[in-house]
């Protein structure tokens, strides 16, 4: 078993700032926040440039090396609405370390990002939904089956495509939270490779309920066989968590140093 891939959530342009970084072609906001996520284990770095109309291009293309020169090419996400964004950053991307994700395809608007991923030796995070939120896991499996479907047609390996069954806000949606980890068990029981940003669940609670909440999910969730999260690297708690589960699951072997390593 391969050991759980942590995809660290914090260059997001959202963060006023990064985008002032991003905007500026700043390094340091964005190295330290990169050696932050690291330096808390982090697998992956996702790189969120939001949808960068004008620049996207250029954007895209200095965060990718800025990141993988500063961190000995440091295996990235690209994630960003522009496609030609995300073709730029692969274009410069070193794949020593492993494939460029590109976040994220769905079923509905964004499948050509399947294609995108397929032209370019790339894994592609793929969304279980179209139009917005499947109503339930039938509606979940549809979805990932006709990317599936179209990811082999263009010769990708099935393992390439990482399904998201897309976490649901707790507060509001609670009654949902099992269906959400019966889908991962059957992404699992499919052999496929799943993701998504977990810390969704407990968006809107007060800060010391969420690392609380995100550390139970994600521990349910690797149970039922997520291979993946997009998260906070630097909750602690959750990364112990990941670790100890990791153990659990026979992933990684123990000893008494293994929350270090």
């Amino acid at each position: 078993m391969a050991k759980f891939v942590t995809i660290g959530e914090r260059i997001h342009c959202i963060s006023p700032v990064i985008r002032k970084a991003m905007a500026e072609r700043d390094p340091e906001p964005i190295l330290k926040r990169a050696k932050e996520q690291l330096d808390a284990g982090a697998t992956y770095l996702d790189v969120n440039i939001g949808p960068a109309e004008s620049d996207g291009e250029d954007l895209m293309k200095w965060a990718v090396q800025l990141l993988q020169s500063n961190f000995d090419n440091v295996p990235l996400a690209l994630d960003t609405a522009n496609k030609k964004a995300i073709e730029a950053g692969i274009s410069v991307y070193n794949r020593a370390k492993g494939k460029p994700i590109v976040n994220s395809a769905d079923a509905g608007g964004r499948i050509e990002n399947i294609d995108l991923a397929a032209a370019n030796d790339a894994i592609v995070i793929a969304l279980c939904s179209a139009e917005g939120i499947a109503a339930d896991n039938d509606e979940r499996m549809m979805h990932c089956q006709n990317m599936l479907e179209r990811g082999l047609m263009l010769g990708m390996e099935p393992t390439d495509l990482w399904f998201d069954p897309l976490f649901l806000v707790v507060k509001g949606m609670q009654d949902k939270q099992l269906e959400v980890l019966e889908a991962i068990k059957m992404f699992s029981d499919m052999g496929l490779n799943s993701t998504g940003g977990l810390s969704n669940n407990s968006n809107g609670m007060p800060k010391h309920i969420r690392p609380i909440m995100d550390s139970a999910l994600v521990a349910m969730a690797m149970m039922q066989g997520l291979t993946s999260a997009i998260v906070n690297p630097c909750d602690l708690r959750l990364m112990e968590t990941i670790k100890s589960c990791d153990i659990f699951k026979n992933n990684t072997l123990y000893a008494d140093s293994y929350l270090e390593i």
